[in-house]
């Protein structure tokens, strides 16, 4: 052999190709493992910073937003699908490459970028993130995973209905299994509403804005939004529904404070609040958990046209700050201030509206936040079952005999919503309230499926909201 052949590689090496957008979508899966970070804040900047650096468009935002939040909806299903190919548990596989493989499960099996496409480009993120010797693994593992459709891996990871039907509801709609039984139990029911209801949660929700009373109206924003960009909202008479592709950030009554983001679910239980009957004073309102603002700001709108003053308390500095964003520019009276609801520094029964959207396990907004679902636990009810009360029971104390007390959760849970409700009326570990309750369905017209009262809880597969709960109580005495 001569030197040079001696010297020849037997491969040559070749450089991974960096691709900007799954780098990207890897990163943020990353933020959201590692510091448990929420991928509605994480994402925004990292787009911005890559539109900045020239390396997205529209459509790379657009993939990338994809791959991040699809990856996180669909994360129990990819999870058990992965654990089928691989021959150790799962949670001896480096979170990273776990990552990775996820990524490329969701392009291969949610999305309809090509099989080989799918795999090559998870490979590549691979071999740039991870390294050849793991990228070696990753492309081993996807190859399995190509080999079928998401049908097919379903119906071989899931348990059959009828052996297990949570266990079987929380691996192809991908929730944890204490989720789905809670939901359910929420619910009620049979199987095809708690199907529908797991679905939703998987679903992309519109982005909703909201035409804040006095600083402009939903037909305004209509007409300035225009018929390709902008639908009217389904039940709020202040909601504007953002087509595909829409760019709140781009629409100047947003930028300028007039509108915002906010969900239907959370305008009619300000609305409703604020429309509840009333005999006498009707002149000072209170939101005792305002952070971080959007109900806030809503309802010092709808105060400012009563000439009514509105004082938002937040306990969290940061969040304060928030709510004082929201409500900038607002034309009537209003205070911020930093307080804590259990302890509060009013005077007892000077309110005559007050709202308390208390701090719970988030479980109504999984379509928002997908991570979440994964982080919560069981025990974290018994965390915020207390404060929930605590504010509660305040509330009470806060408004006037005659006023009222609107006590919402971003939760169907029944442990966070009417059973809260019902400990407080009955004295269940502290005084019994002299409240009673008011009909809540009445102050939300048009809407439909409302139950049977007189409490509300709206629902993503019913409605297209965030599962809002309210419950509207008088007090007596």
């Amino acid at each position: 052999m001569n030197e040079q052949a001696r010297r020849r590689p037997s491969k040559t090496y070749r450089r991974p190709k960096k691709d900007p957008v799954r780098i990207l979508a890897f990163e943020a899966l990353r933020a959201v493992d590692e510091r448990a970070a929420y991928a509605n804040l994480v994402l925004p900047p990292l787009l911005k910073k890559a539109r900045e650096a020239g390396d997205f468009d529209n459509r790379d935002a657009a993939l990338a937003t994809e791959l991040v939040y699809g990856t996180l909806r669909r994360q129990g299903t990819y999870d058990a699908i992965i654990s089928a190919c691989i021959d150790r548990p799962l949670r001896q596989v480096d979170p990273p490459v776990l990552d990775v493989l996820a990524l490329g499960a969701h392009q291969l099996l949610g999305t309809r970028i090509p099989t080989h496409a799918a795999v090559s480009a998870s490979v590549e993120l691979a071999r740039v993130v991870l390294g050849d010797g793991r990228a070696k693994f990753v492309n081993a593992v996807l190859r399995k995973i190509s080999k079928d459709d998401l049908d097919a891996w379903v119906e071989r990871v899931a348990p059959p209905y009828d052996e297990d039907a949570e266990d079987h509801l929380a691996v192809v709609h991908s929730h944890p299994r204490w989720i789905v039984s809670a939901l359910w139990d929420a619910l009620g029911g049979g199987r095809a509403g708690i199907e529908d209801l797991l679905e939703a949660d998987n679903e992309r929700p519109e982005v909703t804005l909201v035409a804040r009373p006095g600083r402009v109206s939903a037909d305004a924003l209509l007409d300035t939004l225009g018929e390709e960009s902008g639908l009217p909202g389904r039940w709020s008479p202040y909601a504007v529904r953002l087509t595909e592709g829409g760019e709140p950030g781009a629409i100047d009554a947003v930028r300028e404070g007039r509108a915002g983001v906010q969900d239907e679910g959370s305008q009619l239980v300000a609305v409703a609040l604020a429309n509840a009957p009333l005999e006498g004073t009707d002149n000072r309102w209170l939101d005792g958990c305002a952070g971080p603002g959007g109900k806030a700001a809503l309802l010092a709108a709808l105060a400012a046209e009563r000439g009514a003053h509105l004082l938002a308390s937040e306990k969290q500095p940061h969040r304060a700050r928030l709510v004082e964003r929201a409500l900038a520019g607002n034309p009537g009276p209003y205070q911020v201030i930093t307080a804590d609801g259990t302890r509060p520094p009013w005077r007892p029964g000077v309110f005559d509206r007050v709202l308390v959207d208390v701090p719970c396990t988030g479980l109504g907004a999984l379509r928002r936040r997908p991570e979440a679902r994964w982080r919560r636990r069981p025990e974290d009810l018994e965390g915020f079952a207390p404060l929930q009360r605590a504010l509660l029971r305040e509330a009470l104390k806060a408004v006037r005999v005659g006023g009222v007390v609107g006590y919402a959760t971003c939760s169907p849970h029944l442990a966070e919503t009417r059973v809260v409700v019902e400990d407080v009326l009955k004295g269940r570990g502290g005084p019994a309230a002299e409240a009673e309750w008011v009909d809540a369905r009445p102050l939300m017209p048009g809407v439909a499926a409302l139950g049977d009262g007189p409490d509300v809880q709206l629902w993503p597969h019913v409605h297209g909201t965030d599962a809002m709960y309210l419950a509207l109580l008088r007090r007596t005495a």
